[in-house]
């Protein structure tokens, strides 16, 4: 009878592993697909780039966390963005200063080798696209960072504690001003 219920007990232990192996797997997943997203939002957010990433991982790491725990979340990638806004915005609040968007941040996170006629104007329109989201309200920017990251009116809402309507609001008004400040 002994034997029995240690038997019943390592496979409950194996069938944890095998649940929690599956689970490193799905996150890992998402963190291959998201992670350069995620940063470049936290980026976007004014946070210092070392920061940024370690909220980055973080968001993730409390992902994990959390589906280990058991709780169900419907849209993880939503999750991971709603977790790296919130840290974001803590790690903004605790740097010193608050520094300007700099536009050469831009040609960092792109990455590539451009010709010096070329980069000078991408960077004239960069900084005119700049001084037009400078213009934007805060709520503005942050629904239109989320949009371009490919999340869905609820999906920003969800993260932003507001209406999807309100998003769509938002993003209307944005974008009219936007397609003002560069005609």
């Amino acid at each position: 009878m002994v034997a029995f219920s240690l038997g019943d007990e390592l496979q409950g232990v194996i069938r944890e592993d095998r649940a929690a192996s599956k689970l490193q797997q799905e996150v890992a997943q998402l963190f291959e697909e998201a992670r350069e997203d995620v940063y470049r939002y936290v980026l976007s957010l004014g946070v210092h780039p070392p920061q940024a990433q370690e909220a980055a991982q973080e968001a993730f790491l409390r992902l994990y966390a959390t589906l280990r725990k058991g709780e169900k979340i419907e849209n993880p990638r939503a999750y991971v963005f709603r977790v790296a806004h919130n840290l974001g915005l803590k790690t903004r609040a605790k740097q010193n200063v608050q520094e300007a968007f700099d536009p050469g941040l831009e040609q960092q996170i792109i990455g590539r080798e451009p010709s010096p006629e070329h980069t000078l104007l991408e960077k004239e329109r960069w900084l005119q696209f700049h001084r037009a989201m400078s213009g934007l309200s805060e709520q503005q920017r942050r629904c239109l960072d989320l949009r371009l990251e490919g999340l869905r009116y609820p999906e920003i809402g969800a993260i932003l504690g507001i209406s999807a309507s309100a998003v769509g609001e938002f993003l209307r008004r944005a974008l009219v001003r936007l397609k003002k400040s560069c005609d």
